[in-house]
């Protein structure tokens, strides 16, 4: 069932790290501390690996899922093999 932002602003912070799933990998990592993390898991190269699209509320549910289908078509079809990292002026990662 996919997330709704009720679901998202009600969720509370607990002892441990806990996720509220999406659809496709996609996933609200929520912290002892409150913070709310925007993660998705996506198989490349037979492991697993995961995306960060940022942290909520700064990202919101519109704009997580957004890039998500665009990843994840890209993936069906066979084209892109791993999200490129910015990287600042100096080849630094940002």
């Amino acid at each position: 069932m996919p997330l709704s932002d009720t679901a998202i602003r009600s969720a509370k912070p607990t002892d441990k790290p806990y996720k509220l799933p999406d659809e496709k990998g996609l996933f609200l990592l929520i912290h002892p501390n409150g913070s709310k993390y925007w993660r998705q898991k996506y198989p490349y190269g037979g492991k697993e690996k995961m995306l960060a699209h940022g942290v909520y509320p700064h990202v919101g549910l519109k704009d997580a899922t957004s890039p998500r289908f665009q990843w994840q078509s890209a993936l069906e079809s066979g084209g892109t093999s791993q999200p490129r990292q910015k990287r600042g002026p100096l080849g630094v990662r940002r």
